[in-house]
């Protein structure tokens, strides 16, 4: 069974249902708690009480900095959301870790940004190094990867669209909303992936909600791709893409046609006034709400509750 962690500001802590134990460690950063299993074994078969769970103010379980990189497109109903057809060549963009916030921190709208959109997406965080031309097959997968999170892959999407700019676009900070918890994995809890159900609401309204089974590109087959030109490291984290549901959604092929032809200024003001009548897009006041679980619960990673704010 999988071993829930939970970091405040004062340390970290092994979940047991409504409770948390101390992790006696003096682990800092991810990568160094990671290294200090022991300490987090012996929280785990503690026979204490512990606190509540809801009185601790819950941060990231993912220090930074750290690298974030980030799949395109790695959900069969995103991809056709997105317009996309045929195959899809798999993608990576990177996050700076400066947009990795807490779990119920309020995720903050720049001032400039008018389609701000949500991602909910499983994030796998890096138990070893992975050196370049590293094959992982599907049983290895517990030698790279220690345990899994929730993020929300926050992005500007005028940003995106208009300057093709990913990095920027999702890079603000708040806009990568992570955790509540860090569900360390034993080995034979792998087998259970495909069953975990990504789910995310915006003020109670089911917006997201497929499993991972849905996903184009596995984890394994991910990392092996990855490999071929980035080195990961204990405590990295990668997004492995959004199912469909997010407020962007690809014009119909007809529009997308006439948009062809016009030039790039005309097109995207003609398509950000029609976006600008679709109510799914994140305002101030909403709360967005993401969940990951398999149904049984042998895999549970919390629930991620972030409101949103403008930019003062």
């Amino acid at each position: 069974m999988s071993t829930n962690v939970l970091r405040t500001a004062d340390g970290w802590w092994v979940v047991r249902d409504a409770r948390a134990v101390r992790i006696d460690t003096k682990a800092v950063t991810t990568a160094e708690l990671l290294a200090d299993r022991a300490a987090v074994g012996e929280a785990a078969g503690s026979g204490e009480a512990g606190t509540p769970v809801a009185d601790l103010v819950a941060l990231s379980p993912v220090t930074t900095p750290c690298r974030v990189v980030a799949q395109m497109v790695n959900y069969r109903s995103h991809a056709r959301d997105s317009g996309f057809t045929g195959d899809i060549p798999p993608a990576f963009f990177r996050k700076a870790s400066g947009s990795v916030s807490g779990p119920g921190e309020a995720v903050v709208r720049p001032s400039h940004v008018r389609f701000l959109d949500y991602e909910v997406e499983l994030g796998l965080v890096m138990g070893s190094p992975l050196p370049i031309g590293t094959v992982v097959e599907e049983r290895d997968l517990a030698s790279y990867v220690a345990g899994l999170v929730i993020t929300n892959d926050v992005s500007a999407r005028e940003v995106q669209l208009t300057k093709t700019q990913f990095y920027e676009s999702k890079s603000y900070p708040t806009f990568t909303p992570t955790g509540p918890y860090l569900a360390l994995l034993e080995p034979e809890d792998f087998a259970h992936l495909l069953d975990l159900r990504l789910r995310l609401s915006v003020n109670g309204e089911l917006r997201q909600d497929r499993t991972l089974a849905d996903m184009i590109v596995r984890p394994a087959q991910v990392l092996t791709l990855l490999a071929r030109f980035q080195t990961l490291d204990p405590g990295d984290l990668l997004l492995t893409g959004t199912p469909g549901g997010t407020a962007l959604k690809a014009p119909p092929k007809a529009l997308e046609k006439i948009g062809a032809l016009l030039p790039p200024a005309v097109k995207w003001k003609a398509f950000f006034k029609t976006q600008a009548k679709n109510p799914h897009y994140l305002h101030q006041g909403d709360v967005v709400t993401a969940t990951i679980a398999t149904p049984d619960g042998r895999i549970d990673l919390g629930e991620q509750r972030t409101p949103v704010a403008d930019a003062n």
